[in-house]
């Protein structure tokens, strides 16, 4: 069987080790360049190709009739996407007799589009997963092939589990591969009124609203905690993001009376005070990329009238 694969990332990686695994003839991969104003923390499709000796393109355009020829003179029985950041046209599915399908970072029909485990911690979810699906013209709307669900612990950051929803994925195709290469895998319909759907974020969807309860500011921060952009306010003309943080199992005001919603500073810690009074300690304050600490940070508060009033009152949107 020979394949066409559109893949990033790290679950583009495993999953291209998965296929290749299997016996399947990857003819062509089909991959991004990598943005020089992002964060790559992941690990390089183009680089696995090279190693392995596959042939790699880095299309601009993944809807333009070169890439579509190029894909019909390989003549694959199958298209796999695997973290391809872009929808594939109808008339490219169709060049795959065999067809098409898709590894999602959820447990489809919910949190369907964008950043799907990033939303899922955002709000407060328990458990996700990876769904293998049928390609379709809609997003992660086709048919479900195979699904394996993993845990999201109450301090997970999306970074970790984003590596469980990697390894869920490379389980779900490895155990589904063989009956999908003999005609015989299961294709349950994926009800889309029973799920959910989410565009992208960006990293001013990081601003923090500290008149929001702490257990919704915490969401925030393991959502998007580095080595994503983090969760950040700003206080006077300065911007602090959070690198790392916990919940406090204490009540803000068993702390200190009268701390209102915003960043403060409490016997030597650095604390993130929430609408509903409860707090997160901030283990690690960024302030322009590095760590302050909350001896300065308290001395950026004794100094700066700004600072003092912005942090009375809180940062919110």
């Amino acid at each position: 069987m020979r394949a066409v694969v559109f893949a990033y990332h790290n679950v583009g990686v495993r999953c291209l080790q998965v296929l290749l695994a299997r016996g399947v003839e990857v003819a062509l991969v089909v991959t991004h360049t990598d943005n020089p104003a992002e964060a790559i923390w992941f690990d390089s499709v183009a680089a696995f190709c090279d190693e392995r000796g596959i042939a790699c393109i880095m299309p601009s355009d993944p809807a333009g009739p070169e890439l579509f020829a190029k894909v019909r003179a390989a003549a694959p029985d199958y298209l796999f996407s695997f973290y391809y950041r872009h929808m594939l046209p109808a008339t490219m599915l169709a060049l795959a007799p065999r067809g098409a399908f898709n590894m999602h970072g959820s447990l489809l029909p919910r949190y369907r589009g964008r950043a799907p485990v990033n939303w899922a911690i955002l709000h407060g979810e328990a458990e996700t997963g990876a769904t293998l699906h049928e390609m379709t013209a809609l997003p992660d709307a086709g048919a479900i092939i195979a699904q394996v669900p993993v845990p999201i612990l109450p301090d997970d950051t999306a970074h970790e589990v984003f590596g469980k929803v990697t390894v869920a994925a490379e389980q779900a195709l490895w155990q589904v591969l063989p009956a999908l290469l003999a005609g015989r895998a299961p294709r349950i319909r994926n009800d889309l009124a029973c799920g959910s759907y989410f565009g992208g974020r960006t990293p001013a969807d990081g601003r923090i609203d500290w008149h929001r309860p702490a257990q919704v500011i915490y969401n925030l921060h393991r959502a998007v905690a580095p080595p994503y952009p983090g969760a950040w306010t700003v206080i006077g003309k300065e911007t602090y993001t959070i690198g790392k943080a916990r919940l406090e199992a204490q009540a803000a005001h068993a702390l200190a009376p009268g701390l209102e919603p915003g960043l403060a500073v409490v016997d030597g810690r650095i604390l993130g005070i929430g609408g509903d009074g409860h707090a997160l300690h901030i283990h690690a304050l960024l302030n322009r990329g590095q760590v302050i600490s909350p001896i300065d940070f308290q001395h950026a508060l004794a100094t700066c009238p700004a600072l003092q009033k912005s942090a009375r009152q809180g940062a919110m949107l």
